[in-house]
């Protein structure tokens, strides 16, 4: 079996330093922690109301990270334009509504959109790999083969929520991958997957690559708040012991 690629989502590192509108914690600095730590590549969505990652953040990025740096974005003209200037490794273009808390699903390739075409176009013409992240359905794996696009993403939410309750969602995905594969696609697969869900979809042999963040972001803030309350506390009882 091929391995699989893991790529790490650092969107709620900035999340967290949006909520104070200073410089930490750094998503460059994660995303460096990340490789170090055994990721194949890093993913950050560049959303157009700029919740989390913002501009600044995916310049640096473009400029640090080691690996491979997937761009998640909509068809937004100005995100498009900056991703063409950038040239990250791959652009996913995924849906994306203000409203929204998070991605809730794939694109809508149920009818033609200009948009989305043109998008495609200029980014595949700066040297870019675009996935498409779907929802692992017949139709979509179609839609998307007869867009030209070298791979795509199959949505996991469905299985995300009812992976407890019974293994539907998961064949789903089983026979989505298997479809995507032998319609000649590269087969990476992300959203809502965790430590406790991942291992299932991490089996399935026509999937190649993983986009995780949330989860991996969740056990990082708690895994590391001993290492980082003992360090505040050194600094804190040193300078008291020293001062007069």
């Amino acid at each position: 079996m091929r391995p699989m690629r893991l790529y790490i989502n650092i969107d709620h590192v900035a999340t967290l330093r949006q909520a104070r509108r200073t410089d930490e914690p750094d998503p460059v600095a994660a995303a460096a922690l990340a490789e170090a730590a055994g990721a194949d590549g890093i993913t950050v969505h560049l959303r157009e109301d700029r919740r989390h990652i913002q501009d600044e953040d995916v310049r640096r990025l473009a400029a640090s990270v080691g690996t491979v740096l997937n761009l998640e974005l909509a068809t937004s003209d100005e995100i498009v334009e900056m991703a063409c200037a950038l040239r990250p490794h791959q652009a996913t273009l995924v849906p994306e509504r203000r409203e929204e808390i998070t991605t809730e699903g794939g694109l809508d390739l149920s009818r033609p959109s200009p948009r989305l075409e043109r998008s495609i176009g200029r980014l595949r013409d700066a040297g870019i790999r675009v996935s498409l992240f779907i929802d692992p359905e017949p139709a979509a794996i179609a839609a998307s083969r007869s867009l030209g696009v070298p791979a795509v993403e199959l949505h996991t939410g469905r299985y995300a929520h009812t992976w407890r309750s019974g293994s539907a969602a998961l064949d789903g995905l089983r026979q989505a991958a298997a479809e995507a594969r032998a319609a000649g696609l590269a087969v990476h697969a992300g959203h809502g997957l965790t430590y406790l869900n991942v291992a299932p979809v991490a089996a399935i042999a026509d999937i190649e690559e993983l986009n995780i963040g949330h989860s991996v972001v969740s056990r990082a803030v708690l895994g590391g708040m001993t290492v980082a309350v003992r360090e505040m506390r050194r600094l804190v009882d040193t300078a008291r012991a020293g001062a007069p």
